[in-house]
């Protein structure tokens, strides 16, 4: 069998930063691609903001059927006030109103730096039984320098008309007592209405700074 060689400079294979490479029927017979199954879809950086909100067919973003599965990864939340609690809510209006009803449980781990407490609890405080408000997803986020909070959350089929929407979360963060903390909460949006926008917020004061990053997964 024949094998048949080319020279390296007949190939065009200048490609986009973090992209692939994949054969198409061009006279060079390349393009950029993206593989795997998560697709960044938008990312908003907070400078003393009272809310980050990514609202379907708003500046780019993407929130509709397009995929089943949405992920936010939340990058070095650092509030304005100490202490404050990183909330999030839901829309099916198009972010006209954040109030979508709510069922949620969460625990929180903890371990001071100098190891004088350790726990592990259910706070009641910060679950919803049919709650309107926003969901509490960071405890208590330290606002020193060097304190902030990161974590992710998920969001399923967030366009059905059928089923509710389920969420699962979960945040670690800096107190301002120098503590770890992390945050586990799930729970579902009890609604059959399609959810159509997600906005972020601390319970208090500006998200002075940090990322929020917006991820559609596809089906497998």
């Amino acid at each position: 069998m024949a094998l048949t060689k080319f020279n390296f400079n007949s190939f065009d294979v200048t490609t986009a930063a973090s992209k692939g490479l994949a054969f198409n029927s061009s006279a060079n017979g390349f393009e950029t691609s993206t593989s795997g199954s998560m697709f960044l879809i938008k990312t908003l950086t907070a400078s003393s903001s009272s809310t980050l909100s990514f609202v379907n067919g708003s500046s780019d973003v993407v929130l509709d059927n397009t995929y089943p599965v949405y992920l936010f990864k939340m990058i070095n939340i650092h509030p304005a006030t100490a202490g404050a609690d990183f909330t999030f809510n839901m829309s099916a209006d198009s972010g006209s109103n954040y109030n979508v009803t709510k069922t949620s449980t969460n625990f929180i781990a903890r371990l001071d730096e100098d190891d004088s407490d350790a726990q592990l609890s259910y706070i009641a405080n910060n679950d919803l039984a049919q709650g309107t408000g926003f969901q509490i997803i960071g405890d208590g986020v330290g606002n020193d320098n060097d304190m902030s909070g990161s974590g992710q959350l998920y969001l399923f089929n967030p366009s059905s008309t059928t089923f509710v929407k389920h969420f699962i979360s979960n945040f670690n963060g800096y107190r301002t007592s120098d503590a770890n903390f992390k945050v586990y909460v799930a729970g579902y949006g009890n609604t059959t209405s399609a959810i159509d926008a997600v906005q972020f917020k601390f319970s208090g004061g500006n998200i002075d700074a940090g990322t929020i990053k917006l991820y559609g997964i596809k089906d497998s």
